[in-house]
């Protein structure tokens, strides 16, 4: 019972405070709200911005290992004309994966052209992606199929002439929804559609823009375009390893099949990199991992300022109450319950800032989630976060104040 007259009181006295001192009371809040506002604005931007990115990745899998000219963990300014240099991955290493390799479970080739355009009846699409793929490319970079479906064996043998349109391509070439069975026209060539694919939805990295791509038999596009023409864009080969199988075996065994192919003598360096989605994961992990560092110590700067202002404010209130609270000390009032007294209020008046400054980050991740178009939101751990800090900056800030109060002699505190 005791300490539930405690809270009321300190409560009460915080309310008073407030409603008082507005303009001394906002002002010692505002360094507390400004400081809850920075370190978890940018917690649950972070967390956001870097969960939406790795959804991304997660779609290539984590048990695939990537040939490539392009070395996925090095910036591609470095070393750029020694990559660009390389040869593509092609048919012939893909044949290679699929009849030598024991650690793979399937494998894929995909070659990227920029810059087509698709047309259908009056509507008509530019800068659309053109992907030539192959028959297991669905299973190794999960594309999912919204209507029609994929590709027949017999369509990838025949480099018949189909297409899957993405999602966004999709809606903008046929506004009904009835892309399947109709024919659309690409470089003068008309091409069946035999599906369309599910929204990939908006995100920060596109590694794979799926919704604005139209995907084709490999072959189908060798007979359309010359792939070596568009070799800036390279090819990708993705292989999917078996079950248990371990991912770095699996790119030694890949580095013994390939380097015979391309005949590399066995002291000459690679002229293909291997790849794996952990390694872009690392690189985001440690990007962001300096930015809420950052965010911390600036947020951490401003609750300092905030509980200094907290402690001012409280020994003014201390000073103003000492009579009170020499009559309270006079008819029995124990020096712990001054003590909790005081630390309580000081802890309110932290919480209620740090609360306007978790309102804020509120209303700014929505303002920005709309501008930028994915949902950015605070987890439930930043929320108690945001307020154990604010609690925390209350005992500090408020338990000097509170200690001089309980501390004081009755006789003299009346007399002031």
């Amino acid at each position: 019972m005791l300490i539930f007259q405690i809270l009321r009181e300190s409560f009460i006295q915080a309310y008073r405070q407030l409603v008082n001192n507005r303009l001394r009371t906002f002002l010692t809040l505002l360094g507390i709200t400004i400081g809850i506002f920075c370190i978890i604005a940018v917690l649950s931007a972070v967390d956001s911005l870097e969960d939406n990115i790795l959804e991304s990745f997660d779609k290539f899998g984590s048990d695939v290992v990537y040939v490539d000219k392009w070395p996925w963990h090095e910036d591609p300014g470095q070393n750029y004309w020694k990559y660009m240099a390389r040869p593509n991955p092609g048919i012939e290493d893909l044949k290679a994966i699929e009849t030598r390799s024991k650690l793979a479970e399937l494998a894929s080739l995909m070659v990227f052209i920029p810059g087509s355009s698709v047309n259908f009846a009056g509507n008509h699409v530019e800068g659309a992606y053109l992907c030539g793929i192959t028959e297991h490319t669905n299973r190794t970079m999960q594309l999912e199929i919204e209507d029609g479906s994929y590709f027949s064996s017999r369509t990838f043998h025949a480099a018949a002439n189909e297409v899957l349109l993405g999602y966004t391509l999709a809606d903008a070439l046929f506004p009904r929804g009835d892309a399947v069975g109709k024919r659309v026209r690409i470089y003068g060539q008309i091409y069946l559609v035999s599906g369309t694919l599910k929204k990939g939805g908006k995100s920060l990295i596109d590694i794979m823009p799926t919704d604005e791509a139209v995907f084709m038999p490999y072959n189908a596009i060798r007979k359309l375009v010359s792939i070596h023409r568009y070799s800036n864009w390279g090819s990708l080969l993705s292989i999917k390893a078996r079950r248990g199988a371990d991912l770095d075996e699996l790119k030694e065994e890949v580095a013994s099949i390939i380097r015979p192919i391309r005949g590399l003598k066995p002291r000459q360096a690679a002229n293909f990199s291997l790849n794996e989605m952990t390694m872009l994961t690392k690189i985001v992990e440690g990007v962001f991992g300096v930015i809420n560092i950052a965010g911390i110590l600036i947020g951490m700067f401003s609750m300092l300022v905030g509980a200094f202002g907290v402690a001012n404010i409280m020994f003014v209130t201390v000073k103003e109450r000492t009579p009170l609270i020499g009559v309270k000390m006079a008819l029995g009032a124990k020096r712990y319950f001054i003590l909790l007294e005081y630390l309580l209020e000081a802890i309110a008046l932290s919480v209620v800032g740090g609360f306007i400054g978790l309102l804020l980050v509120v209303l700014v991740l929505f303002l920005v989630s709309k501008a930028i178009g994915f949902a950015m939101s605070m987890s439930m751990f930043n929320v108690l976060m945001g307020l154990g800090l604010s609690i925390v900056t209350g005992v500090v800030a408020g338990i000097v104040p509170a200690w001089t109060a309980s501390r004081m002699d009755p006789v003299e505190a009346i007399r002031k």
